[in-house]
């Protein structure tokens, strides 16, 4: 594991919260779009971006690149924002968010946005589609089977899958995750952003899930828990997983709905509703009144 200095941790947490802000102004600009799951996938997006992820924002299709998958695709203004200020596209062009010929739609496409690397709209397809493209990296190099260890001529790319919690209820989920479980996928690791609310309400009346990681354990994942909105606690989790070889790696990041704006939090209803002006100008003081706390 990494020793992750405080001004790094300072960063990404300041880098969180200016996205969040970018966000409600993509989202109230074309009233359209999803704020409350965007807020709470904030330093897991951050964290991953701005320093545990191996990209090129040049070269997009490096082949020994680490894939994010953002399967909860319907947040995608937040995976936007963190591509174009790490460099894929220009920054100026977030503004275009949902709006016709832009290639920044309400859910990503794989063939219009660069950096994006899987499309995704219809949920809980996140984690089979990324058993098949960690098992293909794993396989560059040698055949694999339940007994078999990673081939030194295998790829060094990894495969991050960001998951929400209400799109666990598919179970196109737990298929996958058999599969990465048999085929030893330790080059597979998903983040589940559990923040205890999904569209109609909270996921516990919704359809209960917990004992969470009992069940992902049961099916042979290593399993950690981390505060979603505490950045060392994410740098140091996925450290972690990195060191896991012989099976795939889940973290929980327990968070919030609409984190940062009082009124939006544990909010179903910020699902994926537009503010209007009063609300968006509520929620943007709220926003700016919490980035000092991370600048230095």
């Amino acid at each position: 594991m990494h020793l992750h200095s405080e001004e790094l941790v300072r960063d990404i947490s300041a880098k969180a919260q200016a996205f969040r802000i970018q966000v409600l102004k993509m989202v109230y600009n074309v009233q359209s779009g999803h704020i409350g799951g965007a807020f709470s996938a904030a330093e897991i997006v951050a964290s991953l971006y701005f320093h545990h992820l191996r990209v090129d924002p040049g070269n997009p299709a490096w082949p020994d690149r680490d894939r994010l998958l953002f399967s909860k695709g319907h947040a995608c203004a937040m995976l936007y924002t963190a591509l174009a200020y790490r460099g894929f596209f220009p920054v100026e062009e977030l503004m275009t968010f949902r709006q016709l010929d832009s290639r920044l739609q309400g859910h990503p496409d794989r063939l219009k946005t660069p950096g994006v690397e899987i499309s995704a709209g219809p949920l809980g397809h996140g984690i089979a589609v990324g058993v098949g493209m960690a098992l293909a990296l794993k396989m560059r190099g040698t055949k694999p089977s339940s007994s078999s260890a990673p081939s030194a001529r295998a790829s060094p790319a990894r495969v991050y899958v960001v998951l929400g919690d209400g799109e666990i209820n598919a179970g196109v989920i737990w298929e996958g995750a058999l599969v990465a479980s048999k085929y030893r996928l330790g080059n597979l690791a998903a983040i589940l952003d559990y923040n205890g609310i999904q569209q109609t309400g909270a996921t516990a009346d919704v359809l209960p899930t917990e004992p969470i990681a009992d069940k992902w354990q049961s099916f042979g994942w290593h399993v950690q828990e981390v505060h979603g909105h505490n950045v060392a606690e994410i740098l140091n989790a996925l450290d972690r997983a990195d060191e896991v070889h012989a099976r795939p790696s889940l973290i929980i990041a327990r968070t919030t709905k609409g984190k940062g704006v009082s009124f939006m939090e544990y909010d179903h209803r910020w699902h994926g509703m537009p503010p209007n002006k009063e609300q968006y100008e509520r929620a943007l003081v709220e926003l700016q009144e919490g980035l000092p706390a991370w600048e230095n």
